[in-house]
């Protein structure tokens, strides 16, 4: 836990300048954009770099099979057949794997929940595949106006060559762009929208990174991603995500932790530090 003296009011100093401090203090190459949506307010240090998203991505691909849902070509309640081929290897996460390891038929509102809440890959690659690919997802988030998230290759195929996942990049300035289209609702139904936040909302992944140094009643709807280490280095450490704050007023938060040779723990603590330094710059604004 950081010591409360580094939680200064930032109200009156730049946000980016506190945002580049707190990266400048981390090992790798870090990128983070911030916005309060209700007035535009925004910060941002290497907001238009490219980052390898891992599991972020599985956020716009659930946008997209949902906004299908909306259109009559999927149902929630069908019955999506997940066979052994489907199942992702023992490198990458997968609850449905480990507990179905001959394969098993969920309805999609299930595989859809565990793609969101769980970061299952198995079931993240079935709704990529479902969607209709990666460029017809793309193509979605593009509709949307977000220009600068790019969806390439599938958990399968990132799992075959470590280099593969940067070609699912993302740049933080865009990632708080799809944000804001989701907390105005746009691309997706209210029933869709009120399910896929309350997935982000209850996930336990990442409970150290954007919810880390925020009060424990702070509600945070966030998606996270994360590589494997290889060689002592991470690729990917990320969470991004929208924070109810009192008032009710929405701050949206992007950070890409990316080419690290930290410990997890100093990884997420970046994460928690510009998450918090957000938060008090977003209640000192009127």
């Amino acid at each position: 836990m950081l010591p409360l003296v580094l939680f200064f009011a930032v109200a009156a100093a730049d946000l980016s300048s506190r945002l580049a401090e707190i990266a400048a203090q981390a090992g790798g190459r870090i990128g983070a954009a911030v916005c309060l949506l209700e007035t535009g307010d925004h910060a941002s240090v290497r907001g238009r770099d490219r980052f390898p998203m891992q599991s972020v991505y599985k956020f716009p691909i659930a946008m997209s099979v949902l906004h299908d849902v909306d259109s009559g070509a999927l149902a929630l309640d069908h019955a999506v057949r997940i066979t052994e081929r489907d199942l992702v290897p023992p490198s990458l996460h997968s609850p449905i794997r480990d507990r179905f390891p001959d394969g098993v038929s969920l309805p999609l509102r299930e595989v859809l929940r565990y793609a969101v809440a769980e970061s299952d890959g198995t079931a993240s690659d079935v709704l990529l595949r479902l969607a209709g690919g990666p460029s017809r997802v793309t193509a979605y988030v593009e509709g949307l106006g977000v220009h600068g998230v790019r969806i390439v290759a599938s958990e399968m195929e990132m799992s075959r060559a470590d280099r593969v996942q940067y070609r699912n990049w993302a740049q933080p300035e865009e990632i708080i762009a799809l944000l804001r289209a989701f907390q105005e609702g746009r691309g997706l139904s209210g029933p869709s929208h009120v399910l896929l936040r309350e997935w982000m909302t209850n996930t336990l992944t990442g409970l150290k990174r954007l919810k880390g140094l925020l009060p424990d009643d702070a509600e945070v709807a966030h998606k996270t991603g994360t590589s494997n280490t290889i060689h002592g280095l991470t690729a990917a450490t990320n969470d991004v995500g929208i924070v109810t704050l009192p008032g009710g007023r929405h701050l949206a938060i992007a950070v890409f932790v990316s080419d690290s040779r930290a410990a997890a723990g100093a990884r997420e603590n970046t994460i928690a530090q510009i998450s918090r330094a957000a938060w008090d710059w977003a209640l000192a604004k009127k």
